[in-house]
């Protein structure tokens, strides 16, 4: 029997481009171990074409950010019958829009931060939200695009209204929320464990905090209470099917203990194709929960399908 063929699709054009080429080289290096046979697809606009000639078994999404991981890719892939990982169109286009995915969470009862949706030119000179509160755009992930409001400061953020910012017209003014960057994976249903990220010389979790390497420190189990602990699980499986999500996906919250150890916990927004490194963070929680990388790939792409 020949060896399952998976092409694995890496790149793009988004700004997570970066990131996408270091999971999707990452994920093709394992599952080649794992004895499957490989094709390393950088995505350009022929993709369709390139996908059609190829004819894989599986298409590995290694994708990140638009077109990636909005349901754009996967319209293309449910159109060619190429089964395929990861989450679906409906559950990618939900996930990548903050404001959607807030609005389906907050209907399912998960707690989340209040928050408004604007066009950057309408913010002026007048806050939207008393500060502190937290800027960022509607449909980017990384941390593209996010930025701290401070308490003290007396205007928005000038960047918005400028010719620099590259991250699209709605923005979402949130909250700021005090306390500890906890984050929690969800592979098939199933909770995996609960991670808390520690930022290394960083005001929050940004870009650089995420892929520089020492610019975060992750420990896991989180050490919180045992009773945060599993509502994190919870609430992680509870927006992974609210959002009708397939596969892995991993939901990121803040933890507020600086007044009781039951705290404020808030949901912040899931991630339908979370950074696939080996160091990565739901990688590194399904190690903990006794896969090794190349066999959480392997469960992967067993689960893919179409019809997601």
């Amino acid at each position: 029997m020949s060896a399952k063929h998976v092409a694995v699709l890496m790149g793009g054009f988004s700004s997570e481009r970066p990131v996408s080429l270091s999971s999707g080289t990452a994920c093709a290096d394992a599952l080649e171990a794992e004895g499957f046979r490989v094709t390393r697809v950088d995505v350009d606009r022929n993709v369709a074409a390139t996908l059609a000639a190829l004819r894989p078994d599986v298409a590995f999404n290694a994708l990140h950010g638009p077109y990636g991981e909005d349901g754009t890719i996967q319209g293309i892939l449910e159109y060619l019958e190429i089964p395929y990982t990861h989450s679906g169109v409906l559950a990618s286009a939900l996930a990548m829009d903050k404001a959607q995915a807030k609005y389906v969470a907050a209907a399912s009862g998960i707690p989340v931060a209040e928050a408004r949706i604007m066009n950057r030119y309408d913010f002026g000179n007048e806050h939207p939200l008393k500060p502190p509160y937290v800027v960022k755009p509607v449909s980017e992930g990384s941390s593209f695009g996010v930025v701290m409001v401070k308490e003290d400061q007396s205007h928005p953020p000038q960047i918005l209204g400028s010719s620099e910012w590259r991250y699209g017209d709605r923005v979402m003014a949130e909250r700021y929320i005090y306390g500890r960057e906890l984050t929690c994976g969800v592979m098939g249903g199933v909770a995996l464990g609960v991670t808390e990220i520690i930022p290394q010389g960083h005001a929050f979790y940004d870009y650089d905090s995420k892929y520089v390497k020492g610019g975060s420190q992750h420990v896991i189990p989180a050490q919180i209470s045992p009773i945060i602990y599993q509502k994190i699980q919870s609430l992680a499986v509870k927006a992974h099917q609210a959002i009708g999500c397939r596969g892995v996906s991993r939901s990121d919250f803040r933890f507020d203990d600086r007044f009781s150890e039951e705290g404020e916990l808030i949901w912040l927004e899931i991630n339908t194709q979370p950074g696939m490194t080996p160091t990565s963070l739901v990688p590194e929680m399904a190690v903990h929960a006794g896969y090794s990388f190349g066999g959480f790939l392997k469960w992967i792409v067993e689960d893919a399908s179409c019809s997601r």
